[in-house]
């Protein structure tokens, strides 16, 4: 097998149906590996995303389940660990469910990997938002190095620290040759609003600031910013980072973390300005006060240690990967819209 690819590779993706996992494993398949297994209990994803395709194996559970654990085959190449419960406000609403769901998934996780000697190496999906200076003056890049707060808004983000500090353990202890890499914002095709079941939260559905805003910008709705859209993030586009998780995979040193990112700060006015210019929205912006548990504020990535050692950088610019996410939305109305619907009853019970 080549050493530049996933040839004739054997790859577990856990959280393979979700949004960033799938585009994952379409990418995965350009490159003709063995085969895929996707590990996915669908809590916030959707079957629609899984590919037909013969190398694709769908396991439907949580990575928990001992059994599942128990028969992953022992000469896998790649792990990609990417399940999680999504995102900070579900956490909030239910951190027992957070944990089951987080936590609990990365122990266990690599508590198995650590027994399959074949694996070339193990990719966690950390979050860049977890050690990101909470700030609304000017931000600085987010290096790798930055120092952790004990401090945090949610236990999403306490959840991503974890699952990093049981990595660095199984590393160090068992040599579970692990990548950790730190996602910033994803936007991008098969972010399915709603997908999944019920987690105790209108964000079940509406979960990401550029779906929302999509949707709600085709049907003429005015996009609402919390703090006025002063916030700021780094967005890099989906098909950018699921090539930023396979350069992990690939090229990535064990025990090493890497910031996959654009390095570049946009705020969410600015993001809603654009989506309602490439959707012709005409409603005006509904600007609101700051979100009483998100103390955020402005942040970016800092892509230079990525760039050097991965040699990856993002390649997607905003306008055209905004562009092509609202070709995908307008392209999918139907499967959105019935994935919105099943939580119809229990959203109209959260807001009453």
């Amino acid at each position: 097998m080549s050493n530049a690819d996933f040839s004739n590779s054997r790859v577990l993706v856990v959280g393979g149906a979700g949004f960033v996992g799938s585009n994952l494993v379409h990418q995965i398949l350009e490159q003709n590996p063995r085969e895929i297994i996707i590990v996915d209990n669908l809590l916030s994803s959707d079957v629609a995303n899984i590919p037909a395709d013969a190398r694709v194996r769908f396991v439907f559970g949580s990575i928990i389940d001992d059994r599942i654990l128990a028969a992953l085959p022992v000469d896998l190449d790649y792990a990609f660990h990417l399940a999680c419960y999504h995102g900070n406000q579900s956490s909030i609403a239910d951190p027992m469910a957070d944990h089951d769901n987080n936590t609990l998934t990365s122990l266990k996780l690599f508590d198995r990997l650590k027994d399959i000697k074949a694996l070339k190496k193990v990719v966690y999906a950390a979050a860049a938002c977890a050690v990101a200076e909470k700030t609304y003056d000017l931000p600085t890049a987010t290096t790798e190095e930055q120092p952790v707060t004990l401090y945090h808004d949610s236990p999403y983000s306490i959840s991503k620290i974890v699952g990093e500090l049981y990595g660095n353990y199984y590393f160090q202890r068992y040599q579970l040759p692990l990548v950790k890499a730190r996602f910033s914002n994803v936007y991008g095709p098969r972010e399915i609003l709603g997908a999944g079941q019920w987690r105790g939260t209108v964000h079940t559905v509406w979960r990401n600031v550029t779906p929302t805003f999509i949707w709600r910008a085709l049907h003429g709705e005015a996009l609402p910013l919390d703090n006025g859209g002063n916030t700021s993030r780094d967005f890099i586009f989906v098909e950018d980072m699921a090539r930023g998780l396979m350069a992990c995979a690939l090229k990535g040193q064990t025990g090493e973390v890497y910031n996959l990112a654009t390095g570049r700060e946009t705020t969410i006015l600015e993001l809603a300005k654009m989506i309602n210019e490439y959707t012709g929205n005409k409603t005006p912006l509904d600007l609101r006060p700051a979100r009483d548990w998100d103390r955020s504020g402005k942040r970016f990535a800092s892509t230079v240690k990525a760039q050097l050692q991965l040699g990856f950088t993002a390649q997607m610019e905003m306008p055209e990967g905004l562009r092509r996410t609202v070709e995908w939305t307008e392209a999918n109305v139907d499967l959105i819209k019935r994935s919105i619907a099943k939580h119809d009853k229990l959203m109209s019970q959260a807001t009453s």
